[in-house]
């Protein structure tokens, strides 16, 4: 996916690493919401595959952005497995983000 040059950002130089604050410009913004996606993800490898490691299993994942709107239709309530919706569709938005930026590289 990154050249060998690349960092796990995919940015190579010293100053895209710079104009990439993720730690300043994304966690200190939202570590509340940060963490609930991060159980999100927990909660989500429980169901899904609970005998192997923390991983994104992709072949359980495809519908993005139909589960992201299904998911904003009952944002402010709580998902049957314990989970706030809101959390989902953050996730849901993360996960289809992800795929876009990583098309921009194939």
């Amino acid at each position: 996916m990154l050249g060998k040059n690349s960092t796990v950002t995919g940015y190579k130089s010293p100053e895209d690493r710079k104009a990439t604050p993720i730690f300043s410009g994304c966690l200190k913004y939202f570590p509340l919401a940060i963490a609930e996606v991060s159980r999100a993800s927990l909660a989500g490898q429980i169901q899904h595959n609970p005998d192997k490691p923390l991983a994104w299993d992709r072949s359980k994942s495809g519908d993005e952005l139909d589960a992201l709107t299904r998911h904003l239709l009952e944002a402010g309530t709580i998902d049957s497995d314990g989970v706030r919706h809101s959390t989902k569709v953050a996730w849901r938005a993360l996960a289809n983000l992800q795929k876009e930026l990583e098309n921009l590289n194939k």
